[in-house]
């Protein structure tokens, strides 16, 4: 089985800072770094971390070869990496000595993806095959509708969370992926609970509380509470969690199971500074998970 990942690609501009800056305050960082970031690659560098076979589709700018290169030694196959003129994406991430974080976000060549780039990717995709996207690219509801006629799994990460770009996905969707605050916004812009969402399955993430898997149409929860550990960084986290979520349903874990290994994959993340270059690999999960008992 194969997860095809329409997501962004960015290069990641982190500065460690004593607390997140107030409206007109100027503070001196006391730590900086580049990595590569964007929920896309992230999420595809966790699923190739945990095991999965993951081909990603996406663009970088004429400046983006660095981060390819990366995705490429994290073991994501980049065939369907286009270059565009133009920047590539990139983020501005300031980390607290809570390691707590605030980004702001350039889109660059995640906006600019060729139509064509679609039906090149998946033209291989059958219905064993896995398809993932967030909403850092363009082409979400175009690629969602193409994915779910050739019969994959379409799971969409709900983030950075728009309802008009969730609704425009939805009716493609087998799994939806949000957080505590995200469903209840999207609850609310459709008016109906969450029971009533029109896709078989959502996760929501609670945080430090961990995260629930729904069946909506059995009517039926499964439920996982988080690792406590010490946090350095939680950027990231999320796009770990969902990277290892989907790599574990697609090698036929049960709902229970994957939630298990993707809320050990991101415990594990913020312990450690960084996005893609933080995010750990299977054997630290797997040692993890057998330490909790």
């Amino acid at each position: 089985m194969t997860i095809y990942n329409l997501g962004s690609i960015n290069a990641d501009y982190f500065y460690r800072l004593p607390h997140l800056p107030a409206p007109g305050e100027t503070l001196a960082a006391t730590g900086h770094a580049r990595g590569l970031g964007g929920k896309g690659a992230n999420q595809s560098v966790a699923a190739a971390r945990a095991g999965a076979e993951v081909r990603h589709i996406g663009a970088v700018g004429v400046d983006g070869a660095w981060m390819v290169a990366q995705m490429r030694a994290a073991g994501v196959d980049c065939t369907h990496v286009d270059t565009v003129e133009g920047a590539s994406g990139h983020a501005i991430i300031c980390v607290d000595a809570a390691g707590e974080n605030a980004i702001v976000i350039y889109p660059g060549a995640n906006r600019e993806l060729p139509a064509a780039l679609l039906s090149e990717a998946l033209i291989a995709a059958g219905e064993e095959d896995w398809f993932l996207l967030q909403n850092e690219t363009s082409l979400q509801a175009e690629a969602a509708q193409i994915a779910q006629e050739q019969g994959l799994f379409v799971v969409y990460s709900a983030a950075p969370f728009d309802a008009g770009a969730v609704m425009a996905v939805l009716p493609y969707l087998s799994l939806l992926i949000v957080n505590e605050v995200e469903a209840m916004q999207l609850c609310s812009e459709l008016g109906i609970t969450l029971a009533d969402l029109p896709v078989p399955h959502v996760v929501v993430t609670l945080g430090a509380q961990g995260a629930v898997w729904h069946e909506l149409q059995a009517g039926e929860e499964h439920r996982i509470a988080a690792y406590p550990v010490p946090v350095v960084d939680t950027t990231g986290a999320g796009d770990t969690f969902a990277g290892y979520l989907v790599a574990g349903l697609a090698e036929g874990l049960p709902p229970l199971g994957a939630l298990r290994l993707a809320s050990a994959a991101s415990a594990l993340k913020v312990t450690r500074a960084g996005t893609a270059d933080a995010i750990p690999a299977r054997a630290e999960v797997d040692h993890f998970l057998r330490e909790q008992g």
